[in-house]
Order: structure tokens, then C-alpha cells, then sequence
């Protein structure tokens, strides 16, 4: 087993391992993945036949691929997939062909923008073939017959996910999902991998209040899948958190749920608000990453999404750019340390009763004042407890203690826990 601690060099090792695979949403790419992330949990890989309908989708035929290239006139590979996987087209179909620079530029794709990047294209549900490359690759192409050659299959096979669960103190589950369908893109797909892993291997020292699923699917298909396999238990599920783009030098952001009243939407924003550090929060929109399946109106789960820059919001999105170099370990540390903090706040957050309702209950004979000594934070902390004590008419959470106070969400549920233990709360 990989170690137990999580610092940010331990995810970008992750990322680092992960980054060379060909992922794609079905085929040994994804299998390969999963094998590697086996290796820090224990993982349930489910496996789903081709043909298998799944609410308005069917799971397509299996894509592998062992090589590609295209040579030019002189046999040379100037577009080579044993370089990097963003090389071809997602999903082409087998090709093995010799054709003129005239007819092959129709497959080519490309960013006159940015010249020197290689963009990643895929033609999931439409058979094609193609390649991506550098513009000023294309540019310094000579006219002339090209070999091009693309050894992959499409056949009947599976579409591959895995699930992990870190058991709770009740049923009632939290879902983390994450998606795994991307090839060589260290901020979109691996960062949130990554930090996935790392955040079910810190909650699975302690016992948290929650019972957690970890998701780790292709997207789109992916949860769609999960979703049409475990629709009689979705009514177990009480938050869940999409991560992606954890890794990026920019600010938090965070996507509240298409509720967005939801509990999960509620703790991020405390949170990020709390830590002080540069954030935002978005509306929720149909457009993103599998949030949009959860919360689609059918199901209406309380799912919020969580990255750095948001999904397409950064020019390197979808290309080569988004390497090794754009993710730092510190910027997904940090996103393992909100995680960690919004799940902290989840766990604890709690309906109380007064039990001594008329009135203000004399604390200092129950030793509630005498316990704190002679803490910097006493008077905050005596504060917490006058809150906790007025709000605590089973209607109000600890979380609405902390927003209307302004105390910080640690200092109520701490006056939450002397009063509970002196027998002045019930839950």
C-alpha cells in the first residue's frame, strides 16, 4: 500500500503516474487507471456489457488502441500517438490508408491560436477517424502522399467504473465523483483523481458520521450509468461533490447544486468563506461536469462541483497544455484541504434540542465555564454556548448557529459537544 499522508507531492506523484495512459470512456485506458488507483484503496470494479440501456443511453462499444501515426512522404512520423495519446482523434476508427496532404488535412484538427498546443478531440458516438496536432506542425507539412495508420478496435466489451466506500456511523451517504475518461490532461480529469484518493484515504482514519461513495467514472456515460444501476438507493444519498480542475494555479470555485438551498451548497460556501481564502460561487448551469447528472430534475440530488478555474475557463483547457507543468502540488493540497474541511462541517453539522429551554441554564455550576481555563477563545467560546443554547429548538443546525453568529463553525460545534455532554442538549 501506497502511505497514508496526503501532501501535495504524493498527488502530483499520482498524476504523475496516471498522466501517460490513453484513457478514454470505455477500453484498458480506464482499467489500467483504476488499477493504479487500487493501489491507495480498495476499489468494486464494475464492469457493464456494450448494448446495456441505461435511462436514455445505451453503453456503446468498447475503443482500444495500441498505436497510430502519420508519416510524410520521406516515411517519417511527424504525428506519432506513442508520443502523446492527445495524437488521435478519441474513439477513431481503424484506418490504414495512403492518401495526398490535400485529403488528410479534412482529418486534422488543430489551434491556429496557439500554435506550438495539441488540442484533444473525440468522436464518441459518430464513427471518425482523425488526428490532432501542433498548427506549426500542419504548417511544416510538404505536399506529397502520407501514410496514415490508426490501430485501434471498436468492438462489443465493457464500459469500466469503480466505486470505493468509507463506512459511516449511518447509511445516509455522501457521493464523491469523479471522472476518468480523459487521456494525458493533468488538470481536468487527474487532479481530481488525485484528490479524490487522497480525501477517501484521510476520512477512512477516523470514523466519519457519513457513509462516503467515491465515484470514478467516465463522464457523461459514466454516472449516467451508475445512476440507472443504483436508482433504488439514491434516496440513501444526502450530499455529494463532483471534483475536476483541482490542480490549476487559480482561484476556488465552487457550483452549487440545481437546488442551490442544498446542505452542500450551504457548507462550501461557509467554508470558503470562513478560510478566508480567494474563492468564488457560481449558480448552477446544465453545462459542466457530472453535477449536471445527478441534479438533473428526475434525481434533483443536493450535488455541488468543486475546482480551482472552472471547467473550460482557462485557454489550456482540452489541450497539451494542460500538463504536468500546470498543476502544482500545492494548488491541489489546498483543494484536498477544503474537501477535507467541507466534510468535517458535514459530519458535524447537527439538529439540537434545549433541554433547559426556560431561561438561561446556569453554566458555571455544570463546570462549562470553569472548563475553559484560561483559553484566549473563552469568551468566544461561552459566546458559542449562549448560541448554540438559543437556536437549539430542533428546527436549526449547527451550521445556521455559526452563519447567524458569525462564529466560526469549529468554536459551535465544540459548545455544541460541552452541552450535549453535560445534558443540557438532545439531538
Amino acid at each position: 500500500m501506497a502511505p497514508m499522508t496526503a501532501p501535495g507531492d504524493q498527488l502530483y506523484a499520482l498524476v504523475e503516474r496516471l498522466y501517460p495512459l490513453c484513457r478514454s470512456i470505455t477500453g484498458d485506458g480506464v482499467r489500467a487507471t483504476l488499477e493504479i488507483v487500487g493501489e491507495y484503496l480498495p476499489l468494486r470494479v464494475q464492469e457493464v456489457p456494450t448494448g446495456t440501456q441505461v435511462l436514455d443511453w445505451t453503453v456503446p462499444q468498447e475503443w482500444n488502441i495500441r498505436d497510430a501515426y502519420i508519416a510524410d512522404p520521406a516515411g517519417n512520423r511527424v504525428v506519432d500517438f506513442a508520443a502523446s495519446s492527445l495524437h488521435v482523434l478519441g474513439y477513431s476508427v481503424p484506418v490504414s490508408a495512403t492518401m495526398p496532404l490535400a485529403e488528410l488535412r479534412a482529418h486534422l484538427h488543430t489551434l491556429p491560436d496557439h500554435p506550438t498546443w495539441v488540442p484533444y478531440r473525440t468522436s464518441y458516438y459518430t464513427p471518425d477517424w482523425g488526428f490532432c496536432l501542433a498548427q506549426e506542425t500542419l504548417d511544416a507539412l510538404p505536399d506529397g502522399e502520407y501514410e496514415v495508420r490508426i490501430d485501434s478496435t471498436l468492438t462489443d466489451g465493457h464500459l469500466t467504473y469503480a466505486e470505493h466506500v468509507v463506512p459511516g456511523q449511518v447509511a445516509d451517504e455522501v457521493i464523491v465523483s469523479c471522472h476518468v475518461c480523459h487521456p494525458s490532461l493533468a488538470n481536468d480529469n487527474l487532479s481530481g483523481i488525485a484528490v479524490a484518493t487522497f480525501l477517501a484515504r484521510a476520512l477512512a482514519q477516523q470514523t466519519p458520521y457519513y457513509t462516503y461513495r467515491f465515484l470514478f467514472a467516465p463522464g457523461t456515460i459514466g454516472a449516467i450509468t451508475w445512476l440507472a444501476r443504483n436508482a433504488e438507493r439514491l434516496d440513501q444519498v444526502r450530499h455529494g461533490l463532483v471534483l475536476a480542475c483541482a490542480g490549476d494555479p487559480g482561484r476556488l470555485t465552487y457550483k452549487q447544486s440545481r437546488r442551490g438551498d442544498a446542505e452542500i451548497d450551504r457548507v462550501l460556501r461557509h467554508v470558503l468563506t470562513a478560510s478566508e481564502r480567494p474563492h468564488q460561487v457560481t449558480e448552477f448551469s446544465p453545462y459542466g461536469y457530472d453535477e449536471r447528472q445527478f441534479c438533473s430534475p428526475g434525481f434533483d440530488l443536493g450535488v455541488g462541483s468543486l475546482s480551482r478555474t472552472p471547467y473550460a475557463g482557462y485557454p489550456e483547457y482540452h489541450t497539451s497544455a494542460d500538463n504536468l507543468d500546470f498543476v502544482s502540488p500545492e494548488a491541489m493540497a489546498d483543494t484536498l484541504a477544503v474537501c477535507r474541511e467541507a466534510c468535517a462541517v458535514l459530519d458535524r453539522n447537527r439538529r439540537y434540542v434545549n433541554l433547559s429551554p426556560y431561561g438561561e441554564p446556569q453554566l458555571g455550576r455544570r463546570g462549562l465555564y470553569d472548563s475553559l481555563g484560561g483559553r484566549s477563545d473563552a469568551k468566544q467560546a461561552q459566546l458559542a454556548m449562549l448560541w448554540v443554547l438559543s437556536l437549539s429548538d430542533g428546527e436549526h443546525s449547527l451550521l445556521d448557529v455559526a452563519e447567524r453568529s458569525g462564529l466560526p463553525f469549529d468554536t459551535v460545534a465544540a459548545a455544541a459537544d460541552a452541552l450535549h455532554g453535560a445534558g443540557l442538549l438532545k439531538a
